[in-house]
């Protein structure tokens, strides 16, 4: 058997000091398409910060892509990130500079070098999300849509096992939504393993997948067909 992916045993996670999600066990196989659900305001990003080494461990044992987060070094966090992709709901795009110069900026920061390189690689991400004329625009010329395009382009610049997703549609109308899920449903079908936290149901009713749901703390794992469970 191949380790999980994401593995996390006993884990409490706590934010200044106050214990959000106890006793917190998961794991995700390579591969796999996750949703995990729950109340805004309930941890689900604070699950997720824990995988990308943004919050520590209180108790527990967590390891990400076999990377054991109980140990990582701060200088190891960036080696850790160049193997994820990270979509957020505000985009997180830097509003100051070119779309281009967006993607050139992540990829110097995690160590490309060779400018042709970098080149041909935007070329490649910006073709996978539909998007190849957009290169020289600022992101405020971009709908909220194409703005999220660009930033799943950005999480997938470094060809990530694992791509973690907060809240993608969550500041979209419903059928630009759909289109964000289509395209992180093609990713997924290319081989990547995606774990998205959303409250957003109707996202999950069309595109059903494995969902675990926060509640009080705790995690549940829920059937695939979870179109009923609103």
């Amino acid at each position: 058997m191949s380790k999980p992916i994401v593995y996390l045993d006993k884990v409490n996670i706590k934010q200044n000091d106050k214990i959000i999600l106890s006793n917190i066990s998961l794991s995700i196989n390579k591969g796999e398409f996750v949703y995990m659900i729950g109340k805004t305001g309930i941890g689900k990003s604070s699950l997720l910060r824990i995988l990308y080494g943004d919050l520590k461990i209180g108790e527990g044992e967590a390891n990400v892509m076999g990377i054991n987060l109980n140990k990582i070094k701060d200088k190891k966090i960036p080696y850790l990130r160049r193997k994820l992709g990270i979509v957020f709901q505000d985009f997180k795009l830097l509003s100051d500079r070119s779309i281009e110069k967006n993607l050139i900026f992540v990829l110097k920061a995690t160590d490309w070098r060779n400018s042709s390189e970098i080149g041909v690689r935007i070329e490649e991400v910006l073709k996978m999300v539909k998007l190849k004329d957009v290169r020289n625009k600022f992101p405020h010329e971009l709908s909220g849509g194409e703005q999220q395009r660009v930033a799943i382009a950005r999480a997938l610049l470094n060809k990530p096992e694992l791509v973690l997703a907060d809240e993608p549609t969550g500041n979209l109308d419903p059928a630009t939504s759909i289109e964000i899920m289509q395209l992180l449903k093609d990713i997924h079908n290319d081989g990547t393993t995606i774990l998205i936290a959303t409250h957003d149901y109707e996202i999950i009713s069309k595109f059903p997948a494995k969902t675990i749901r926060i509640e009080k703390g705790r995690l549940f794992e829920l059937s695939e067909k979870t179109n009923s469970s609103h």
